[in-house]
């Protein structure tokens, strides 16, 4: 296998933009090869086979993803409160629609995952690990609630973010609405 990372990022950004814009069906090392503008062949030699492709893909779209540090440090600072958590969930749901294709490729990976075992383990330690990672901020910053309003408030978001990437149901309530009345009744249920 090659050892070059730099290129194996090249080419693991130009499969989600693939995964992105054609869907699984469309994604082919030869289409891969052709986004990252390389010479065909290239992304077999990094990625053997589809499973390897897509597990590639899998672990590059969560470091694309992750949240920046700065932003954790300062909200990890504030006193535990509603608002907290709702900037917290702002700031989940403005990274994750920045880059519109890049959360369509998860989307993507996350419905081939249900259909492929391998990616389905892969995909899940990486999406369990996201899960553990908001649950220990969410404890540690003295949030009310706990692992099942964490839970509860990354299902809501999926379904948010699936409404305001795909087609949507449209209606007409604004994001940010949306992401207080999520923290308000589900976290502040919770706490109250």
């Amino acid at each position: 296998m090659a050892r070059n990372p730099e290129r194996r990022t090249l080419l693991a950004d130009a499969g989600l933009r693939v995964l992105a814009a054609a869907g699984a069906r469309g994604l082919t090392h030869r289409a891969v090869d052709a986004e990252a503008s390389v010479p065909t062949g290239t992304a077999s030699n990094y990625f053997p086979s589809r499973a390897a492709l897509l597990a590639g893909l899998a672990e590059r779209i969560f470091d694309r993803m992750a949240p920046d540090p700065a932003v954790l440090a300062d909200l990890g600072r504030r006193e535990p409160s509603l608002a907290l958590v709702t900037d917290y969930l702002r700031d989940i749901v403005e990274r994750t629609t920045r880059e519109p294709d890049l959360t369509r490729a998860l989307f993507e990976l996350r419905l081939e995952a249900s259909r492929r075992p391998e990616l389905r383990q892969a995909l899940g330690a990486v999406l369990r690990k996201g899960y553990a990672d908001d649950v220990a901020f969410h404890v540690a910053a003295g949030l009310p609630g706990g692992a099942f309003e964490v839970a509860l408030l990354h299902y809501a978001v999926d379904g948010l973010l699936l409404d305001l990437l795909t087609t949507s149901v449209d209606a007409g309530f604004d994001a940010e609405q949306v992401v207080s009345a999520l923290v308000a009744r589900l976290v502040g249920a919770a706490a109250g």
